[in-house]
């Protein structure tokens, strides 16, 4: 068993997951991947399946009934995680919208560099997104300036989705309290690790836009991060995140 798992969210990913998953077992460095699968109608689910022949003890798969949210996904790969012996625990999408061969850099700036939390971050070095709409673009480091205006992080990319935790950081907040699911899940997680008082670093990573698939991005995902905010700031002011 590696001391590092991937949690890999997945619906209607059958397009990419193979190639991901051959890329993340390709690095230098040992790496576990979880599955969270959200009972793609598209087959990922028994693709993984077929896939774990060929990855034994490496791959896992954690099934759940419906499509209830990236930040559900996570949760419930978390306490997966958690009910096992890894040392470190990322987040990663299956669109190569994150590169694998950036999963090595997190790892180093957790396991050697003193990190507690490596985010790759798209705005730590001016912008580096490849393949979004301007609209796209100025929504997201929007959102970020925003984030970073009303909760006093100093992080640049507090919506990035690519991130390394120390194990002791999962096991700081209480999941079953993590409200949101989209956007907002990955601000209320690195907000409640930040009120924890844990070192958070950013990594410069070139985000690259899904080629195959379809995005999971919605109207009610942006609502929820711009309200979201205000909600977590508001509540840290009268209570212990």
């Amino acid at each position: 068993m590696s001391d590092t798992l991937v949690i890999i969210p997945t619906y209607n990913e059958i397009e990419n997951i193979q190639a991901i998953l051959k890329a993340v077992f390709s690095q230098d460095k040992s790496f576990d991947v979880l599955v969270v699968d959200d009972n793609s109608p598209d087959g990922t689910a028994e693709e993984i399946s077929v896939l774990q022949k060929e990855y034994t003890g490496k791959l896992h798969l954690l099934e759940r009934n419906k499509k209830n949210g990236l930040g559900a996904a996570y949760i419930a790969g978390f306490k997966w995680a958690l009910q096992h012996p890894y040392k470190y625990i990322f987040e990663m999408d299956a669109d190569f919208s994150h590169n694998p061969s950036d999963l090595i850099r997190l790892y180093n700036s957790c396991a050697h560099d003193g990190s507690d939390i490596a985010v790759g971050s798209r705005y730590v070095k001016g912008i580096t997104v490849v393949n979004w709409p301007l609209s796209r673009i100025l929504l997201s480091y929007g959102a970020s300036r925003y984030v970073r205006l009303i909760t006093g992080m100093k992080v640049k990319d507090s919506t990035a989705g690519f991130i390394c935790y120390k194990r002791k950081v999962l096991e700081s907040i209480n999941l079953d309290k993590v409200k949101f699911v989209g956007y907002a899940f990955q601000i209320e997680m690195k907000f409640k690790a930040y009120k924890k008082g844990f070192k958070i670093v950013e990594i410069p990573v070139i985000f690259k836009d899904r080629i195959k698939g379809k995005s999971k991005m919605s109207g009610g995902i942006i609502s929820e991060a711009i309200f979201g905010v205000i909600s977590l700031k508001l509540k840290s002011l009268f209570a212990k995140s």
